[in-house]
Order: C-alpha cells, then sequence, then structure tokens
C-alpha cells in the first residue's frame, strides 16, 4: 500500500512550499543516521527524504496531487481514449501497463582470425569477450541485496500519467509515461552499489568456440545466447563472430582446393620423379612429376584440399609446376649439356603464339581456365 507523503511529513495537503520544508529539516535532524542510529529511524528518515523530493517539486507534487486516473478541473464532458475508440471504432483503448525493466540484450560482433590450417579440419578457439554480463551482487534485481522495488507514488504503478487536454471531440484523457519511475511503475530506493541499479556490469569472460571446418573469409559463425546480457536480468542477446582466414606462405585456396606451387630441377621434369612433402594438415603428400613436365602443369592430388562445409569429403590438392632451369654450370656439366644438345635434331627458336606469364597461365589452369 503506497505511504502518503503528507502523512510522512506530518503536514495539510494544502501545506505550504515552506511549511513541508519546515517539517522536513524537522523531522531530519530527528531521524539523521547520525543522530539517531536505529534501522527504524534510518528507515523513516529514507521515507520522510522521498515525500519531500516529491513535494518540494511544483510538477511532481501536481502529478501525485492529481494521481494516475484523475483528471483536470473545467466544464463538459470528458472523453478518454476509450470512449473514443468506442464511439468511432467499436472497440476500446486499454492501458498496456507499466513497461518491464528486463529486457533482452543487444547482440555482439566480433571478427576473429583463424590459420588455413585450422580450416581444412575445423578447430576450437578460447575467445575473451568484454562484455555486459549479470550482476552477481543482485542476481539481476537491479537493487541493494535485502531490498527491492517499491510502487512509484506518482503513477501508483501504472507507468503511465493521464492529463485532461482540450481538442475538437471535447476534453480527451491523454498518457504518458510517468517522469518518476520512466514507466516502469516502481522505484528503486537503494539501486545496486556494483551494477548503479542495471543489473549487469562489464567484464571479460571466456567464449568457446567450434571453428566448423571449410569456413572462409567473410563468413559469420552464429553463437545464441552468448552476447551482452539484458538489463534487469534480461536473456542473453546473440553472438557473432566474422571469420577472417590468415594467409598462407605455401598454401593458397580455391573453394574447397588447396593451391600450392612446386619448384622442379629441369633434369625431374625431363626424367620425371616422385616427391615426398608436407602437406598443411600435418601428413606426408606423395606427389609424381612425370616426365616432360612442363612448367605451368598441374598435379592433382586428390582428396587433400579443405573439408567441404556443407556436404562430406574434401576437396584436392592442386600444385602448379615450375621448371628450374640451372643458371650456374660447371665444366662438367657444359659438356654435358653440350654433348645431348648435339645429339637431338636441331630446332631454332621461333616465336610461338601469344601466351601469357608463367603465373598467369598458372592461375588460369588453377581455375579451369
Amino acid at each position: 500500500m503506497a505511504v502518503d507523503h503528507y502523512e510522512v511529513l506530518g503536514v495539510d495537503r494544502d501545506a505550504s512550499p515552506e511549511e513541508i520544508k519546515r517539517a522536513y529539516r524537522k523531522l531530519a535532524r530527528e531521524l539523521h543516521p547520525d543522530v539517531n542510529p536505529s534501522e527504524d529511524a534510518a528507515e523513516r528518515f529514507k521515507q520522510v527524504t522521498h515525500a519531500y523530493d516529491v513535494l518540494s517539486d511544483p510538477d511532481q507534487r501536481e502529478r501525485y496531487d492529481l494521481g494516475p486516473q484523475a483528471g483536470f478541473g473545467g466544464g463538459g464532458s470528458a472523453f478518454g481514449f476509450g470512449d473514443i475508440f468506442e464511439t468511432f471504432f467499436g472497440g476500446s483503448a486499454r492501458s498496456s501497463g507499466p513497461r518491464s525493466r528486463r529486457e533482452r540484450g543487444q547482440d555482439a560482433l566480433l571478427r576473429i582470425e583463424v590459420s588455413l590450417a585450422d580450416v581444412v579440419f575445423g578447430s576450437t578457439r578460447t575467445l575473451e569477450v568484454d562484455t555486459a554480463v549479470l550482476c552477481e551482487r543482485c542476481a539481476g534485481s537491479c537493487c541493494e541485496p535485502g531490498t527491492q522495488p517499491v510502487t512509484c507514488d506518482i503513477c501508483r504503478g501504472t507507468g503511465s500519467i493521464q492529463r485532461q487536454v482540450r481538442s475538437l471531440l471535447g476534453n480527451v484523457m491523454t498518457s504518458s509515461p510517468c517522469g518518476t519511475c520512466r514507466g516502469y511503475g516502481t522505484v528503486i530506493p537503494t539501486p545496486c552499489t556494483t551494477c548503479g541499479g542495471q543489473g549487469r556490469v562489464r567484464a571479460k569472460r571466456t567464449v568457446e568456440v567450434d571453428v566448423p571446418a571449410g569456413v572462409d573469409t567473410g563468413m559469420r559463425l552464429h553463437l545464441p545466447g552468448q552476447g551482452e546480457a539484458g538489463p534487469a536480468g534480461g536473456a542473453n542477446g546473440d553472438l557473432y563472430l566474422e571469420v577472417k582466414v590468415s594467409h598462407h606462405d605455401t598454401f593458397s585456396r580455391n573453394g574447397d582446393d588447396l593451391l600450392a606451387t612446386l619448384e622442379v630441377q629441369m633434369t625431374d621434369a625431363v626424367l620425371g620423379t616422385t616427391v615426398t612433402l608436407d602437406s598443411i594438415d600435418g601428413s606426408p603428400v606423395d606427389v609424381e612429376i612425370k616426365a616432360g613436365t612442363q612448367s605451368g602443369d598441374i598435379v592433382t592430388v586428390k582428396d587433400r584440399g579443405v573439408t567441404r562445409l556443407r556436404g562430406s569429403g574434401r576437396g584436392d590438392l592442386r600444385i602448379g609446376v615450375q621448371v628450374m632451369t640451372p643458371v650456374r654450370l660447371n665444366s662438367k656439366e657444359t659438356k654435358l649439356m653440350q654433348e645431348f644438345a648435339a645429339s637431338r635434331r636441331p630446332i631454332a627458336p621461333e616465336f610461338a603464339t601469344f601466351q601469357q606469364g608463367l603465373f598467369a597461365k598458372l592461375r588460369d589452369r588453377f581455375l579451369g581456365f
């Protein structure tokens, strides 16, 4: 039941501002914690102070005197919104009541960088997130432990104030959020000292994230309920992680395929060979260089690419060959090359059909052009 502020201060309802101030000062001197340390005195001192705050402000006192349902004086019939809607539209307008302090928290967006190796099979990451979390002291109640919200004295718990205004339809009742309780219908006399009456505080927490295999730069991961904690113990928002795949010195990616360039000595390209190399997934891969391989040729190793994000299996490892021509030969090597050249039918150099550079050709072959 709401407390009458005039009774708390011991003054009449028509008391002047000076009489209200004198009554407050007298009671404050008797009940102040420095003078009277009892718990009853402390509680009464809060009531006296709150009553004075309301009655000493002309606007708040006027709203308090009118009450949430009272109209302004004057002649003529008074119509509420419900009467107008019922008269013209066959319905009625009802107040939705006070709004809740508890609201859903905001969504959060973070950017994470993952390695290309993590993309092949997926990985688990532990992230430190700086966000709003539930206040441990008040557990989201917004009140200092042992206290609770009280009904607003101005709107009597409705969360809104009604005023009567003149219009072409006569005197019409309008409704607006209560300025004292901000539409909540209750006020918090003793806010939590940790969160300041918000029910949440900013803090760092850790989040375990499963990065699925096959993700690519620009994709977003959705973590429901891992965003900002809501005010007054409201539900958490969601957390979104925008992925960026970091550059790798050896491998690049084209869809589900991995691309790489392999430098091959001229003799290996001529005679052919098989080499065992370390792949991005940590296990060795055998690459066969066939005799007569040319620069720009593509060697495909099946199922050694990236695990597909949707579906099953992996892409391929596609290796572009670059044949290396020796630039420094000793006398024995030079003689052998001369003998080799002499043993073959001489073919004079000539212009060939226009071709792109080696790396452009590799790119086009990688992409299947």
